[in-house]
């Protein structure tokens, strides 16, 4: 990932305080880190992108900083500039300021996939199932608590060749069917699966597209997602820390063979999970 910094963002004569910008170019579907160093005249509040809003909350790991994740759409436009407008408080008077970031292709590659037809063209009572399961999905995604449960970096869910990355555009049976929104691991059924961070499991369900699948809170808008499932050992309602057991991979829902699905959402938006785990590794949590 590039770390370019717009240095006319970084002037004191456009801010009364520090804030670090982990790039200035952002691929679509991947993610920018904003820092801010924490000063008694200022409260931090949001970001605004066009309709969107991006809450800015405490350093999980500095009690000095605050932070706010921007995830930028797959379906983004490459070589725009995006506007960012900051929305904060300077002894008590609310102020904006505006970022800008460029937007680059990621080059994602294309692949053709072969399922069965009822996976593709679906009757109506899998398509209600689907959009029932998928607005359930986007209301947990929707919500962001204020709390992160976060202590430690980020690992992967499991060691095995990776072997679908993120972003490929996906053709099922010779029909375009949108973009690869996860990264998908080598796993025989019944490989065990373990949770990335700590967080709270929101749910824990067998689905039409994704099998069984199991989704962990993070806190602050983020969100890893387990897809493909054959056994869960949580259920909805569980806390869980780094490394404890989530279940057993399988080949359940829309797959051509047995493997471990594994996505992120930060702040609803489905975002690169590798590259969201590097940025934070990284960065919030050195």
């Amino acid at each position: 990932m590039k770390l370019l910094v717009l240095l006319s963002l970084l002037t004191c004569s456009l801010f009364s305080f520090n804030i670090n910008i982990s790039s200035s170019t952002i691929s679509n579907g991947r993610t920018a880190l904003i820092e801010f160093d924490k000063e008694l005249h200022v409260e931090y509040d949001k970001l605004v992108v066009g309709k969107k809003k991006y809450k800015i909350f405490d350093n999980p790991k500095d009690t000095k900083k605050a932070y706010v994740l921007l995830p930028v759409s797959y379906y983004e436009t490459p070589k725009n500039t995006k506007k960012v407008s900051l929305i904060y408080k300077e002894n008590n008077i609310q102020k904006t300021k505006s970022l800008f970031f460029k937007i680059e292709d990621g080059q994602y590659k294309k692949e053709t996939i072969k399922v069965q037809n009822s996976k593709v063209k679906l009757n109506k009572k899998d398509k209600q199932r689907a959009s029932k399961e998928y607005a359930q999905a986007m209301k947990i995604y929707g919500t962001t608590t204020k709390e992160s449960y976060i202590t430690k970096p980020f690992i992967v869910p499991l060691s095995s060749k990776i072997t679908s990355d993120f972003g490929k555009a996906r053709v099922y049976n010779d029909t375009l069917k949108g973009y690869h929104s996860g990264t998908d691991f080598r796993a025989k059924v019944g490989t065990p699966l373990v949770s990335c961070n700590d967080g709270v499991v929101v749910l824990a369900q067998d689905r039409f597209y994704s099998g069984g699948s199991v989704i962990v809170d993070h806190g602050q808008g983020i969100y890893s997602c387990y897809y493909h499932m054959s056994k869960f050992d949580v259920k909805q309602g569980d806390s869980v820390k780094r490394g404890d057991l989530l279940g057993l991979s399988g080949d359940t829902g829309r797959v051509t063979g047995p493997h471990l699905h594994f996505s992120f959402r930060v702040g609803g938006e489905q975002v690169d999970p590798l590259q969201l785990i590097e940025l934070l590794n990284k960065n919030l949590l050195k």
